[in-house]
């Protein structure tokens, strides 16, 4: 997965077309004045070439910050967001899972913000790999606890405990928080990765 940021005085809409375009001339191998962008059924944008081929894309801004993910292996979803003060225990006992906002609760006050962010980031960078956002009970989807050892991207659970599988055949979606620096947070997540993902800050 390729992760691109940009940054804007105004012009969001151009930008956005710029990454995406620099996107997909670096994954599908061709000049970027020959890439496409277009909407897709749905809303989600589209990078295609004239042969057909589209590549997985993913946007989030905040700011004058604009983020693009691409993959060529399957859907991809990416969430950007400034880390600030917020209520993030009332928060997330509104909008969470209940063992999502317990522990969240159980974290130090002092980083609760920053814990709060990363689980509503996931959930929207896993809703965007899905095409569906936050509908259909996307916040109260369980993320992976974001700050504790192991792989950078992380299975997401399902309600039994095991691997949320969203299409036949799927092995599953994974979301993790690349350093970003910047007072950002940042989430990214894949959908039917069988193997080892490398997420490249571009």
């Amino acid at each position: 997965m390729y992760v691109w940021t940009g940054r804007t005085a105004g012009d969001r809409p151009e930008l956005v077309r710029r990454l995406l375009r620099r996107a997909g001339g670096a994954l599908l191998g061709r000049s970027e004045v020959e890439i496409g962008v277009r909407r897709a059924p749905g809303g989600r944008p589209e990078v295609y070439v004239g042969d057909g081929r589209t590549l997985p894309v993913s946007v989030s801004h905040t700011d004058d910050l604009v983020v693009v993910a691409a993959r060529a292996g399957g859907p991809v979803g990416v969430d950007v967001e400034r880390r600030r003060s917020l209520p993030a225990a009332r928060l997330a006992d509104r909008w969470y899972d209940p063992a999502e906002a317990a522990w969240l609760r159980a974290r130090a006050e002092a980083g609760r913000d920053l814990d709060f962010l990363r689980l509503w980031t996931a959930k929207e960078a896993v809703g965007k790999a899905f095409g569906t956002g936050l509908r259909d009970g996307g916040l109260r989807r369980r993320m992976p606890v974001p700050d504790g050892p192991g792989d950078l991207l992380r299975p997401v659970p399902d309600t039994a405990g095991g691997l949320l599988r969203p299409v036949p055949g799927c092995p599953g979606v994974r979301v993790g928080h690349p350093a970003t620096g910047d007072g950002l947070v940042l989430a990214v997540a894949v959908l039917g990765a069988a193997g080892v993902v490398d997420v490249v800050l571009a």
